[in-house]
């Protein structure tokens, strides 16, 4: 059968299969490699394309499937973290049918689903049971999605079927099916994979490092607590979509089976996070051009997320890891809003974080670039703590009433003023990160 769909030049592929080339121009390949493409033939059951190991010939088009970006499901009617009382006071006027859904004041973690009927809002406790959620215990959904089709569709029990959703004014949350992993490539067996020693703490579980398909990776691990196991996937999902050099690559993930938990798997990068490799070399190793060349590396990526609309919420240098060639790559970068760390949270990075964002929530692009003038401060003095003098209770004050960092010794006039641009209390003042990287790459010397 001929190809439906003619394939471009660098599209990726996931083999599905074993392929053991019948010729020296094949290109061998086992079932769950990456393979990409080079060229199509003028045979559409044919391409030609090459591994990860820059190894190219024939591949049959059957044999393997397009790679593309898993999409989530935005879910308008769900308001987040409002209480019942709120609830009610928004869905007026008064409809049979008209609903939304919040998080739980009573249950933390779980759901509750509003639902207007003749005068009065039922509020329909729905809780998760083996990862799966329910409003009646007898009928169980993958996420909120499909749990609001199904009762669009029919009452089934409720005082109405849901007719009319409330939109939730400002950012929308996502949900994500697990399947669509499968549909898109990205589910990989886990047999493949074996895991290691733990390497870190993740905002989910621990991070360890394994192997998988003979390679070096780092594995996500989802805690036992299956209510986040939707944000788990969110993550994934945005990381499926987004390519660049400096951004950590996602491999793929291992839906939970049989009791196993789920796992992300990323490249893995041997040197570590930036604080560590900066703070155990210091001045006598790492010299100002290689400084410039991280500078330059993290500016590329957010310049990247910047283009595509992404704010990563969580910038620092904790957070950028190096590669065994001295690559800078931005980790974390998939996180969702309600995988963002709250300010109840004992991990919330006060220290990194824009007066707006830490004060009315506001994260934008805009909350991230005062974040890289944070990390560029790290960067050159070689891995310190933001605002040494400064009490965690009083940064915020201290910033609003106009306090800044000086700058870290040795520090370049140019970088120290590209950080106070970072750090302007008004966010449409600072500068955006295609600006950024375009200073930054003016002080690089030519060879």
């Amino acid at each position: 059968m001929a190809q439906q769909e003619k394939w471009a030049p660098n599209t990726e592929c996931i083999a599905k299969f074993n392929f053991e080339g019948a010729t020296a121009d094949d290109l061998s390949f086992k079932k769950g490699e990456l393979v990409i493409i080079s060229k199509a033939t003028k045979d559409p059951n044919w391409y030609r394309a090459r591994n990860e190991k820059g190894q190219e010939g024939m591949i049959p088009a059957n044999y393997v499937q397009k790679r593309e970006g898993v999409k989530r499901q935005t879910m308008p009617w769900f308001h987040g973290k409002i209480s019942r009382e709120k609830a009610e006071e928004l869905l007026q006027p008064r409809s049979d049918g008209l609903f939304l859904v919040r998080e739980s004041t009573n249950f933390p973690g779980d759901y509750t689903l509003c639902v207007s009927f003749l005068t009065t809002v039922e509020h329909y406790h729905i809780l998760y049971h083996n990862n799966k959620l329910t409003i009646d215990e007898e009928r169980y959904f993958e996420n909120l999605t499909k749990l609001v089709e199904h009762y669009e569709l029919d009452a089934d029990g409720l005082c109405s079927s849901l007719k009319v959703a409330l939109p939730k004014k400002g950012d929308l949350n996502y949900s994500v099916d697990s399947n669509a992993f499968v549909q898109s490539g990205w589910s990989i067996n886990r047999k493949d994979i074996h895991v290691g020693d733990i390497i870190g703490k993740g905002n989910f579980g621990d991070v360890r490092q394994g192997t998988y398909m003979g390679r070096k990776v780092a594995i996500k691990q989802l805690k036992d607590d299956s209510k986040a196991a939707q944000t788990f996937l969110a993550e994934a999902s945005v990381m499926t979509e987004l390519r660049h050099p400096n951004l950590v690559q996602l491999l793929g993930v291992a839906l939970p089976s049989g009791g196993s938990p789920m796992f992300i798997v990323l490249e893995y990068l041997e040197k570590g996070n930036l604080v560590d490799y900066l703070r155990s070399r210091g001045r006598t190793v790492i010299k100002q051009p290689q400084l410039l060349h991280f500078a330059i590396h993290v500016a590329s990526a957010m310049a990247y997320l910047e283009a595509q609309n992404i704010v990563h919420r969580d910038l620092a240098a904790r957070n950028v890891l190096i590669s065994e060639t001295d690559d800078a790559k931005v980790a974390d970068f998939g996180l969702s809003k309600e995988a963002a760390v709250t300010q109840q949270g004992i991990k919330f990075p006060i220290k990194w974080t824009a007066p707006e964002a830490l004060r009315r929530n506001e994260f934008s692009v805009k909350s991230d670039v005062w974040s890289f003038g944070i990390l560029i401060w790290e960067l050159y003095s070689f891995g310190k703590l933001p605002y040494p003098k400064l009490n965690l209770t009083v940064v915020v004050e201290h910033i609003e009433k106009g306090y800044r960092m000086t700058a870290p010794e040795s520090c370049p006039d140019l970088i120290y003023k590209i950080m106070q641009q970072c750090w302007d209390i008004e966010p449409r003042k600072r500068p955006t990160f295609a600006c950024i990287l375009k200073t930054i790459k003016s002080l690089q010397r030519p060879l």
